[in-house]
């Protein structure tokens, strides 16, 4: 019975990463529909974006280097970075929900979420992602179940190998 258990167990316990992981795909895929939609950046372009540069310039909380980037680098791309931010949630968050590219797609909404709390925005939303980032990426070979990483046996490149390691250890000795 124990062993039956402890399997039930571990097959519940990759249902939930895998659970976790679509919703993460999920939270990303609508935060780019919204901003297309409902936040207007398509039909009215530069208008939403401006904006928050320019809120986040006035915040105390932002850091001097980033408030730099977003002074001198972000506001006078604000039509690139307009469409380029709804695009990749989108895109990031349908890889996510399929499972495809795993590593690279949670890896770029860590670096796009690290730019969303350097702007002063920091809230109970924001940490949830955060760490749901991180849970997906420290139960990685949970997250892999019922994904086209696996189906394509594209994990495999992610993962690291012991043989290959050793290999070029041994190379630069």
């Amino acid at each position: 019975m124990n062993v039956l258990s402890r399997g039930l167990e571990k097959q519940l316990f990759q249902l939930l990463v895998t659970l976790m992981r679509v919703l993460f795909g999920m939270g990303w895929f609508w935060a780019g529909v919204t901003k297309i939609t409902e936040k207007h950046w398509f039909s009215e372009p530069g208008f939403f974006l401006k904006h928050y540069f320019i809120m986040a310039l006035a915040k105390p909380n932002v850091p001097e280097f980033y408030h730099d980037f977003i002074q001198y680098i972000a506001l006078k791309n604000t039509m690139f970075f307009n469409y380029v931010i709804p695009i990749v949630q989108i895109i990031v968050g349908i890889c996510m929900i399929i499972g495809l590219l795993i590593i690279p797609s949670v890896c770029i909404c860590l670096f796009m979420h690290i730019n969303f709390i350097l702007s002063g925005n920091m809230n109970l939303i924001s940490l949830t992602l955060y760490t749901s980032a991180f849970g997906i990426l420290f139960f990685l070979e949970r997250s892999y179940v019922l994904s086209l990483d696996r189906y394509f046996r594209i994990e495999k490149y992610f993962k690291s190998n012991k043989q290959t390691m050793h290999y070029y250890s041994s190379k630069v000795s």
